[in-house]
């Protein structure tokens, strides 16, 4: 996914997704947001500020914590790039599909 430079600082950020700025700093320890930085200031794009409210539903919603977040965000990584292989391959490389959800298995704990 592109991402663009950073365009909000924390505390527009943290009103535009509903969150308190501690827990905004918490997604980023975690390695879940990684927001641009100039100086001390934290800079949020468009797709930080998407991110946030994504990370916000799945725990707040779906009830799982910042481990069942970070496995989550990397098995819709996975799927919307096997997604996008698919469709742009008429031919259908299924070998590649198949290692590829394999690895989405591994990360669930599946061999």
């Amino acid at each position: 996914m592109k991402h663009s430079s950073g365009v909000y600082v924390m505390q527009v950020a943290a009103m535009l997704t509903g969150l308190h700025p501690q827990t905004l700093r918490k997604y980023e320890k975690f390695g879940l947001v990684t927001p641009d930085r100039m100086n001390t200031l934290r800079l949020y794009s468009e797709e930080d500020i998407a991110l946030c409210c994504k990370i916000r539903h799945l725990m707040d919603e779906l009830g799982l914590n910042l481990a069942g977040v970070e496995l989550s965000l990397k098995l819709r990584h996975k799927l919307l790039e096997l997604k996008e292989q698919i469709a742009d391959d008429e031919q259908a490389n299924r070998k590649q599909y198949l290692t590829l959800i394999n690895e989405m298995l591994e990360m669930l704990g599946d061999q």
